[in-house]
C-alpha cells in the first residue's frame, strides 16, 4: 500500500496536509475497490457451491472488467449482462473485449429491460438462460462488499494518521465499508459521481444497516462534483486530470476519483477541512474507463 504526499497550494494554504492512498496499485490484475468489493463475495459463491458469477455492468464498466478477471484467477465462470441490445452488431470495445478474453459470456439487455434488472422475474429468467448462478449487483455493492472495503481503515491506519478520509461513489458501497471500517471515529466523504445522486445517502444508511445493524453519523456526501454527470468528461475534467498528472505523476480515472479531487481541492480553498488535519484521499483505480472517452493519450500515460 502506497500513500502519496500532494503537494497542492490549496492544501499549504488551508494548512491541511493532503495524501494520496494509491489503492490502485493493490492488484495487478484487480486494482483499487474492485478487489475489496468481491473478495468476500467470491468467497460465499464457492461455499455454496457456485461455479458460476452474473453480474451487470454497461459498455465500459470497470465492474464488469473486474469480474472477468477475477473468474479467471479463480477458475469461475463469469456471465456479465451489459447495459444496451444495440452493442450485439458492434465490434466489442476494449473493455468487453479483454472482458471476453478473460473468459466472461457475455448477454446484452435492451436499456428498458436493463432498468428492470434488480426485479425477481428478470434475474429469474437470467438464471433459466445461463443455469444455477452467485448474483452480483451492479458495481458489485452489497453487504458483503463491505467487509472487504473495510479492511482499509486499518491498513491506512499502519501508515499514518488522519482526520478525514475521502472516496468517490458510485453506488456507494465503498464509502460504506469505510464507514464499517471506522466504526464511528474520524471522518469520511463521499463524492458522488452521479447527478442527483442524494439517494445514496439512503443507500448508504441502508447497506450499512443490514451489514452491521447500525448506521453512521461521522460522513457526508457531496453531490456538486458529478461534471455534468456519470460518465461525462468535458474539457475542464480532462484539462484538470493532465495538470494532476504532471504536478504529481498520478494518472485519475475519467469517472470517479477525478471528480474526487476536483472537490477536494474546491473544498479545501474554502476552509472545509480542519486547519492542521490529515486528509487521505483514495485513488480506486479505474484506468480502464479511459477507453470510453478516446483513450488517455490527450491526458498522458499511467506512471
Amino acid at each position: 500500500m502506497l500513500l502519496q504526499q500532494l503537494q497542492e497550494a490549496a492544501a499549504d494554504r488551508a494548512g491541511v496536509q493532503l495524501l494520496m492512498l494509491r489503492d490502485d496499485l493493490n492488484h495487478p490484475e484487480l486494482p483499487g475497490n474492485k478487489w475489496r468489493k468481491l473478495k468476500y463475495n467470491l468467497q460465499q459463491a464457492r461455499q455454496q457451491g457456485h461455479t458460476t458469477l452474473l453480474t451487470f455492468g454497461g459498455a465500459y464498466s470497470n465492474h464488469i472488467a473486474a469480474v472477468a478477471a477475477a473468474g479467471r484467477l479463480t477458475g469461475l465462470r463469469t456471465v456479465g449482462v451489459v447495459r444496451g441490445d444495440e452493442l450485439r452488431s458492434r465490434p466489442l470495445n476494449s473493455t468487453l473485449a479483454q472482458a471476453q478474453a478473460d473468459g466472461m459470456a457475455l448477454h446484452f439487455l435492451d436499456r428498458a429491460t436493463y432498468r428492470r434488472k434488480h426485479e425477481p422475474e428478470v434475474i429469474a429468467e437470467l438464471l433459466q438462460e445461463i443455469g444455477p448462478a452467485y448474483v452480483l449487483p451492479e458495481g458489485g455493492s452489497n453487504t458483503l462488499a463491505l467487509p472487504g472495503c473495510a479492511e482499509l481503515i486499518p491498513e491506512l491506519l499502519a501508515l499514518t494518521d488522519f482526520d478525514t478520509i475521502c472516496v468517490a461513489c458510485g453506488t456507494g458501497g465503498t464509502l460504506a465499508g469505510l464507514l464499517v471500517g471506522l466504526d464511528g471515529q474520524r471522518t469520511a466523504l463521499g463524492f458522488a459521481a452521479l447527478k442527483g445522486a442524494e439517494f445514496l445517502r439512503s443507500d448508504i444508511n441502508t447497506l450499512t444497516q443490514q451489514a452491521t445493524r447500525q448506521t453512521y453519523a461521522n460522513w457526508d456526501l457531496r453531490t456538486e462534483y458529478h461534471g455534468g454527470g456519470y460518465a461525462r468528461l468535458n474539457p475542464e475534467l480532462r484539462q484538470f486530470v493532465h495538470e494532476f498528472q504532471q504536478r504529481h505523476g498520478i494518472l485519475l480515472d475519467p469517472i470517479y476519483t477525478s471528480k474526487m479531487m476536483v472537490g477536494v481541492l474546491d473544498l479545501l480553498e474554502l476552509g472545509y477541512f480542519h486547519r492542521g488535519s490529515t486528509v487521505v484521499a483514495v485513488h480506486t483505480g479505474g484506468l480502464q474507463a479511459w477507453a470510453g472517452f478516446g483513450g488517455n493519450e490527450g491526458v498522458g500515460s499511467v506512471a
